[in-house]
């Protein structure tokens, strides 16, 4: 998983912020999926919802899960991708009350995806660091949080400035069958 944070505009976390890989591998554990090519990434459908009120949240989230199983995401899936969906969006009518869901759909060289990207002209996020920790919540909600969401999706970047509103992007991968064991192929072998 690739995040990445940026804040401009409180000086409570100056600088980018990297973070190239989950804290689990980072302290050693196995990694799961692999790095993807996202500068040879193509946009195949876009998709805009824009985003003013709770009814929008639900528009949003539908037509994320519908194009998810188009491009053929299996199941559980869908499902992250429309929490995900939703928890952007509820953010954008909660903070900053109107904005924009773009929902693509994505390829590389090896399989589709589906982009989604969140964004609103808003106040901003004050401390970024702090909004990804699990549990944060200005709101006092109960909701998956931005940290939530980085969890449900395979890449996370999130650009905000104060006053100037907050950019998420974040993307899905389908992921790739293995083939079907069979039996030995008879040529190879001496």
């Amino acid at each position: 998983m690739r995040i990445t944070l940026e804040d401009k505009g409180t000086g409570l976390t100056s600088r980018p912020q990297s973070v190239s890989e989950s804290p689990a591998i980072e302290n050693g554990g196995p990694r799961e999926g692999r790095p993807r090519d996202v500068i040879s990434m193509r946009f195949l459908r876009e998709v805009r919802v824009a985003i003013t009120a709770d009814q929008d949240i639900v528009t949003a989230r539908k037509r994320g899960e519908r194009i998810s199983r188009d491009v053929g995401f299996s199941s559980p899936d869908p499902t992250f991708i429309a929490t995900a969906i939703s928890e952007l969006a509820r953010n954008i009518v909660r903070y900053a009350t109107r904005g924009e869901v773009i929902l693509r759909v994505i390829e590389n060289e090896t399989t589709l995806g589906i982009e989604v990207v969140a964004v609103d002209k808003g106040p901003g996020i004050r401390d970024v660091a702090l909004a990804m920790v699990d549990g944060y919540s200005t709101s006092g909600s109960l909701g998956l949080g931005l940290a939530g969401v980085s969890r449900l999706m395979d890449d996370f970047e999130i650009k905000s400035a104060s006053g100037r509103g907050t950019i998420v992007t974040t993307r899905k991968w389908r992921r790739l069958r293995m083939p079907e064991p069979g039996p030995p192929d008879l040529r190879t072998q001496g």
